[in-house]
């Protein structure tokens, strides 16, 4: 199990970009939360098996069709183990 800290910037605030984040988290069977940050961005934090963080990570590169995403910078961590589900958080 593998963990990974994304930042997604551009416009990705008010275009359902959580809710459709969350949905494509779980059908990969991922841990984890998505929030809105104070700076616009949004922060997704995910545990699971590499392949599935990495389909995830190149989902959230493009987000739902709403969305323009400028930039994902990626942060790799030690998972955790303590997740159960993915949620949205404030």
């Amino acid at each position: 199990m593998e963990r990974v800290l994304l930042k997604i910037h551009g416009k990705v605030q008010g275009v359902f970009f959580r809710a459709t984040t969350r949905n494509e988290a779980s059908k990969l069977g991922l841990c984890g939360s998505v929030k809105n940050t104070h700076d616009g961005c949004v922060e997704v934090i995910a545990e699971g098996k590499r392949e599935s963080l990495e389909t995830l990570i190149k989902w959230c590169n493009e987000g739902p069709s709403l969305a323009r995403v400028d930039q994902v910078e990626i942060f790799w961590e030690k998972a955790s183990g303590n997740l159960s589900s993915f949620q949205i958080t404030h």
